[in-house]
């Protein structure tokens, strides 16, 4: 029996349920119409006209033509977003027949329904395809859609893992919210080059001390196999959330790929999708999954973790995706009652390998758990409740079973008990002020960095600050680096991540150094201070527009606080996003009407506006 949730937890769900109480009403009886007809009916399929259904199975082998032509087994969507050039994406070739007769077994029969783009933010730093990638979310949301909408499935299996692709899958899933969904991940890759290692060959390249053949060495012996990349940004922050909301099996999230567990969780999602769908007995729609008190779990965990700052967008849009309104208020107050949990690059020098030896997700769950931080209660695919989520997935002579965990951390350096946090609140602070609101990742930095007061030093383009830094122009100066005009609107709001190595050298170096911009960096800030996604942004009349070389900043994480002490009345803007002639190549012409269609950080950064 789990305990209740502290009253400051209840409070928020509370809140956040009253907020949303008409959308998701309207929400709730649309894909519980859906449900009903799809249980009163049989198999989707069954409905289609004969030339439908007949263009539905025509390509599929004979054992499941049979099976398609016939209306007792139900069908089961493959949408998986494999590629062989990203390491994350890579092991899912194997999944669809792995899947299809895990399926088949079950008693249903499943089909790759469509495949979604996953774009890599690492192969795209600081590129112009960089300012493609949030926009990608909304695609892949669509992707999703197109994917689903052929009236042929009961049920979906959705194969993601990195940066925009899961929020895009489950964004898409959410609009036919009446059909279980299972996420089946693929696992991190085994842990190569020390992160700490990493990071310092990366400020010493940033410097000139290393030549760009040490450097990649270094990257590749760091990302050097199938898998997700072993720290803790945006990618394996996905694949946390959708095991604390219970879209994972229990314990799936961090077993490595190509290993017999990986396949054998594999196998047991397949079966899943069809034991929770509407004919098999335990009908379990993603759209009841994804509640109030889901959205909540996620927001707690990803404070627990120390998880990446883009969810604080993501996970506004993925909740509007089932009629729920959640703000960064919300999201402030859970971080002042959640504690950090845990330790993981680029928050400390241990990966997402180490986390799961010391306990991983049954130990971080069951914690959260016992201290009523998380909503027990709740709706999974695994069943009813998160006590499941305790567990541990094993091999007993071949069999997958799980078993439950009754010890605690294995290492407190990566992972610790609610009793004994690495820090008394969230790794994820909200700050307001007269510049607008921002998002700050705190846990990494150190308590003297956590109050800044600097000059400005404005740029509207992250390359300009590059050059400045090496030609020397920033080494003998405090001050607090303004780069705007990257949010949504302006031009896709790119992550910045490669400014982080020489702010981190200055830091080093013993300057005073921050960043305040209207774009994203994830979890790369690191130790720098960071106020990011700064909300208006420049491209939409935001204050930071009006900000001029010298004006002095206060950057104050612990309160909570971002101020400008300057009089920016009578100002006009200065600087302005790329216009549509500058900011094409690279495919981003395409995306144009996103740019005009997108809405601000604080909204999720969505395309869709509040949908329901």
């Amino acid at each position: 029996m789990t305990n209740p949730v502290i009253p400051q937890i209840a409070a928020v769900t509370d809140r956040v349920r009253e907020r949303s109480r008409e959308r998701r009403s309207v929400y709730l009886d649309r894909i519980g119409r859906a449900g009903q007809e799809l249980r009163e009916r049989g198999p989707a399929r069954g409905r289609l006209a004969c030339a439908n259904l007949a263009h539905g199975f025509a390509a599929a082998p004979a054992e499941d033509k049979l099976d398609l032509r016939g209306a007792a087994k139900p069908g089961v969507a493959i949408v998986t977003s494999y590629n062989d050039m990203l390491s994350a994406h890579q092991p899912f070739e194997t999944y669809p027949p792995e899947l299809k007769r895990a399926v088949r077994a079950a008693g249903g029969v499943a089909q790759v329904a469509g495949g979604v783009p996953a774009m890599c933010d690492g192969v795209t730093q600081g590129r112009a395809g960089m300012e493609l990638s949030l926009y990608s979310r909304d695609l892949i949301a669509m992707a999703t859609a197109i994917a689903l909408s052929h009236d042929m499935f009961d049920a979906a299996l959705l194969l993601g893992v990195c940066d925009k692709i899961v929020p895009g899958l489950l964004i898409g899933a959410l609009r036919f919210g009446h059909l279980p969904a299972v996420f089946v991940p693929a696992g991190p890759m085994p842990s190569g080059l020390p992160n700490k290692v990493k990071a310092r060959a990366r400020q010493a390249y940033a410097v000139g001390k290393i030549s760009r053949a040490e450097m990649l060495d270094a990257e590749a012996a760091s990302y050097h196999s199938p898998g997700t990349c072993t720290f803790y940004g945006t990618a394996n922050s996905n694949q946390l959330l959708m095991e604390v909301m219970g879209l994972h099996l229990p314990g799936a999230t961090f077993v490595n790929p190509h290993t017999e567990l990986r396949h054998a969780l594999t196998e047991a999602a397949g079966r899943r999708a069809v034991e929770i769908g509407p004919h098999g007995g335990e009908y379990t729609p993603v759209g009841e999954i994804v509640d109030e008190r889901a959205i909540v779990n996620a927001v707690v965990a990803l404070l627990a973790s120390g998880g990446s700052t883009n969810h604080t967008m993501h996970l506004v849009a993925m909740a509007a995706a089932a009629g729920i309104e959640l703000t960064w208020d919300d999201m402030a107050d859970l971080s002042r009652v959640v504690p950090l949990l845990s330790r993981m690059y680029p928050n400390g020098q241990a990966d997402v390998n180490h986390f799961q030896a010391a306990g991983g997700m049954a130990v971080f769950i069951g914690e959260l758990l016992d201290a009523g931080m998380l909503h027990g209660d709740v709706l999974t695919v695994a069943g009813r409740g998160l006590d499941a989520y305790r567990t541990a997935p094993a091999l007993k002579e071949g069999t997958l079973v799980w078993e439950e965990r009754t010890e605690g951390s294995g290492d407190p350096d990566v992972l610790r008990p609610v009793a004994e946090p690495f820090s008394a609140d969230g790794g994820i602070h909200i700050l307001d002020g007269n510049l607008g609101r921002a998002v700050s990742k705190v846990s990494a930095v150190k308590p003297e960095h956590l109050v800044i007061e600097a000059p400005a030093k404005v740029f509207d383009d992250q390359l300009d600050l590059l050059r400045s830094f090496e030609a020397g122009e920033l080494d003998d100066q405090d001050f607090v680096a303004v780069v705007r005009y990257q949010g949504p609107r302006a031009n896709g709001m790119p992550e910045l991540h490669k400014l982080t190595p020489p702010l981190a050298v200055l830091l080093d170096r013993g300057r005073t150094v921050a960043i305040v911009t209207d774009g994203r960096m994830s979890g790369a800030s690191g130790k720098v201070p960071a106020a990011i996604h700064l909300s208006p942004e420049a491209a939409d009349g935001g204050p930071i527009a009006l900000l001029r070389d010298g004006d002095p900043i206060r950057l104050d994480s612990s309160a909570g606080t971002l101020t400008v002490l300057a009089d920016l009345s009578g100002r006009v803007p200065q600087g302005a996003p790329p216009s549509d002639e500058r900011w094409s190549g690279t495919g981003r012409e395409l995306f144009a009407p996103f740019r005009r269609a997108v809405g601000p950080a604080e909204r999720g950064a969505s395309v869709f506006g509040d949908v329901a």
